[in-house]
């Protein structure tokens, strides 16, 4: 099957498994509507504003996935999904100030309404906040995997800003994404087994599925910034090299391309623009290396890595959602 005639038939599979969750994900918007609520006016109108940006929520509702396939619902789930969703925004905003992104799915990224300063802070109040949510658990196992799951994010972010303006190895890179994104996937997929009271071996497979699944998402995040418009994206294309980061694609083209080739895309990486080398100048040497077609296939791998890691895991149909998940993060076009 083509990937055009997957990507309709995984959007059209998307529905129905958001369907499968809609009242949940009802409950976690309203939750989050509550845990935006601060006495400062300013962390409101960011944290408001931050929940309206159109997110997939696709992290909650791995949780709920998780839960409800080993037989849970309940309140803690709707509770757990609104902390991973602060968790997720917290770090875009962070990630925007130090990108010096402006926009954000297709809207003025936060940073450029109300300034480094007060977003900085924002983005710490909604740690907070989500530790102050998952606190009601009352449970350490929970507190545990979220302050590991902040710290491998942090120290993402801190590694790829050391990394800045150098070709990385692969092994770099997928270290790279996995600490950034599917750190988070991974530990949704745990907290979720954690509440169903999963024995060890399934929470390791749930969460072996979440790694798979968020190492996924972020190889195709990553192409899509090299290949789709700015109207599909909602972001400028190839910001990524821009900024000096090397995505899969790229790499493949610095390991596999000619001298000319590495130098050019250096060049761009060094000047951390697109004046001197054009954007589709990078294009055609991705294309030439077969270097996105390589990266897709990467992240196809890791689909089919997720899906197995489920296994030996009850039959139903949210076990159907989590097996579908996969093709929905690999053909999305966004």
């Amino acid at each position: 099957m083509d990937r055009r005639a997957l990507s309709t038939l995984a959007i059209a599979t998307a529905k129905e498994v958001f369907e499968l969750l809609r009242d949940d994900l009802v409950a976690i918007e309203q939750e989050l509507g509550r845990d935006a609520a601060s006495g400062v006016s300013t962390i409101t109108e960011i944290a408001e504003y931050l929940r309206g940006g159109g997110g997939k929520r696709i992290r909650p509702s791995l949780l709920l996935l998780s839960a409800h396939t080993l037989g849970y619902s309940g309140q803690s789930a709707i509770r757990l999904g609104a902390v991973v969703e602060m968790v997720h925004t917290a770090t875009l905003v962070h990630d925007d100030i130090i990108d010096g992104a402006d926009t954000r799915r297709g809207r003025p990224s936060a940073n450029t309404t109300w300034g480094n300063e007060k977003c900085v802070l924002a983005g710490d109040w909604l740690y907070m906040q989500a530790f102050k949510v998952a606190l009601e658990e009352k449970s350490l196992r929970v507190l545990d995997l979220l302050i590991g799951l902040t710290q491998q994010m942090v120290e993402g972010e801190l590694l790829q800003i050391q990394k800045l303006g150098r070709a990385v190895s692969e092994a770099e890179y997928y270290d790279l994404i996995y600490r950034k994104t599917a750190c988070l996937f991974s530990v949704s997929m745990r907290l979720g087994a954690v509440l169903a009271d999963a024995s060890e071996a399934q929470e390791t497979s749930l969460a072996a599925y979440g790694r798979a699944v968020g190492l996924a998402f972020q190889i195709v995040d990553d192409v899509l910034d090299l290949t789709a418009t700015e109207e599909v994206l909602g972001k400028p294309v190839a910001s990524d090299l821009r900024e000096g980061k090397a995505t899969l694609s790229v790499i493949h083209s610095i390991d596999h391309g000619t001298a000319a080739d590495r130098r050019t895309i250096q060049r761009v990486m060094n000047d951390r623009s697109f004046e001197n080398v054009s954007r589709e100048k990078i294009q055609a040497i991705l294309a030439r290396n077969g270097s996105v077609e390589y990266a897709m296939n990467v992240a196809d791998r890791y689909a089919e890595q997720s899906r197995q890691a489920l296994a030996s895991l009850p039959d139903s149909e949210y076990k159907h959602a989590l097996l579908w998940v996969p093709d929905f993060v690999v053909a999305r076009e966004k």
